[in-house]
């Protein structure tokens, strides 16, 4: 039977300009991949998402060899990692989202601060998302953690908002979740990033519909 997890990911919450970057054709790649991300994510149904999702798990691994000490490179490849094992299932997916973790957790000893500190917004996901002990390495409390620090470093990130927003309605706090999903939909798009802000608009859109359907009379009661 496969082991199925859900890591609706896009964890690069506000990428840095080229201009802050140390090497503008790392940023380059690096905004080619994320377009890659959203098109593969948002565009691609979901059945065939796996598949299209390889040669951006090549091109990410490509260029992490080229720049092998930068942790944008490492997040991104986290990233790709990531999102594929979420469609995947089954034991690869669990071994690329340890994969991922090692990348995020060096990227962090590295520059916590890379990407608005993107490095937090996709550790929280992962450790929200993925299944506990004795399968995988889940963990609520380091969710909470790494999301709040997310946030902290960047508190208009319309990806740490919408997972810490999707991580507190999984634990039963749908008032709080509201606001940062609100958040979410209030915040502009970012520009360069309006492919995949509007994919993470609508992911926000249905877990604010899905949360008052569901959760009417707790909402109400708060």
């Amino acid at each position: 039977m496969k082991t199925r997890f859900i890591i609706a990911m896009f964890c690069l919450s506000g990428m840095a300009s080229p201009a802050l970057a140390s090497d503008a054709s790392l940023m380059n790649a690096i905004d080619a991949l994320s377009h890659g991300w959203a098109k593969v994510n948002y565009q691609t149904p979901k059945k065939a998402r796996a598949a299209a999702f390889q040669p951006l798990i090549s091109q990410a691994n490509s260029l992490l060899e080229t720049y092998p000490d930068a942790p944008e490179a490492m997040i991104m490849d986290a990233l790709i990692l990531s999102s594929t094992a979420a469609v995947e299932g089954g034991v690869d997916a669990l071994i690329k989202v340890r994969q991922a973790r090692e990348l995020l957790l060096h990227a962090e000893k590295i520059n916590p601060q890379a990407l608005d500190g993107a490095v937090y917004t996709c550790m929280g996901s992962l450790y929200a998302k993925v299944p506990g002990w004795p399968i995988s390495f889940g963990d609520k409390a380091k969710a909470r953690k790494y999301l709040k620090k997310a946030l902290k470093i960047d508190p208009g990130s319309i990806d740490a908002n919408y997972f810490y927003a999707d991580f507190l309605a999984d634990q039963g706090e749908y008032a709080q979740a509201i606001s940062h999903l609100h958040l979410v939909l209030q915040t502009p798009p970012r520009t360069g990033r309006e492919d995949a802000d509007s994919g993470r608009r609508d992911e926000a859109t249905k877990l604010l519909a899905k949360i008052n359907m569901a959760h009417k009379q707790e909402i109400a009661a708060h």
